[in-house]
């Protein structure tokens, strides 16, 4: 078959949605995620993200949804971390990420105590060690298991659950000694 048959037309026609969908399903956890890792610069957390979805493209990934979040948040961190390591520095969360982890509501009471809420539970986090933080954000922003983020991080599973485990030992004693919890 000739590489400009109708087959072939078919095939990228195919991948040119699949690769769509996936965008759209995974673009803003990974700006996230990506811009996280990178003191809150979105700009750059763009361009990582862009480069992630062009490396997907070439990849043999196609059609593969099982893994693709996972694939591609392992690559997204390994360009941000990439970037750190060529720079060799990191910033504080922007005030702009921490708007776009604030869903948004339709009770104005309501969205000052989530906003609120949401302000607490950033700045214990931001005090917490960068390893324990990442992992809270995978498990609880974008919702991967323990084997899935040591695949991302490069971490043991047993490691990974000791992070989580520590990270939230630490945030329930930060909560009860400000009164939040009992």
């Amino acid at each position: 078959m000739k590489p400009d048959g109708p087959e072939h037309c078919k095939r990228d026609e195919d991948r040119v949605k699949w690769m769509r969908s996936v965008m759209d399903r995974h673009e803003g956890p990974l700006l996230r995620y990506a811009a996280r890792i990178l003191g809150g610069d979105l700009e750059r957390g763009r361009d990582i993200v862009q480069e992630t979805f062009l490396k997907l493209w070439k990849s043999d990934q196609f059609g593969v949804d099982d893994n693709a979040a996972q694939w591609l948040f392992a690559v997204c961190r390994n360009g941000a971390v990439d970037v750190l390591r060529k720079e060799k520095r990191m910033i504080g969360l922007s005030e702009e990420i921490k708007r776009t982890q604030i869903a948004p509501g339709n009770q104005p009471h309501a969205d000052a105590e989530k906003q609120e809420a949401a302000g607490q539970v950033n700045r214990a986090m931001a005090q917490l060690p960068e390893n324990q933080q990442e992992v809270l954000r995978l498990k609880f922003q974008n919702g991967f298991t323990y084997k899935q983020i040591a695949r991302i991080t490069g971490l043991s599973v047993s490691g990974v659950g000791f992070q989580i485990h520590t990270a939230m030992q630490t945030l329930r004693k930060k909560f009860k000694i400000a009164g939040l919890v009992a």
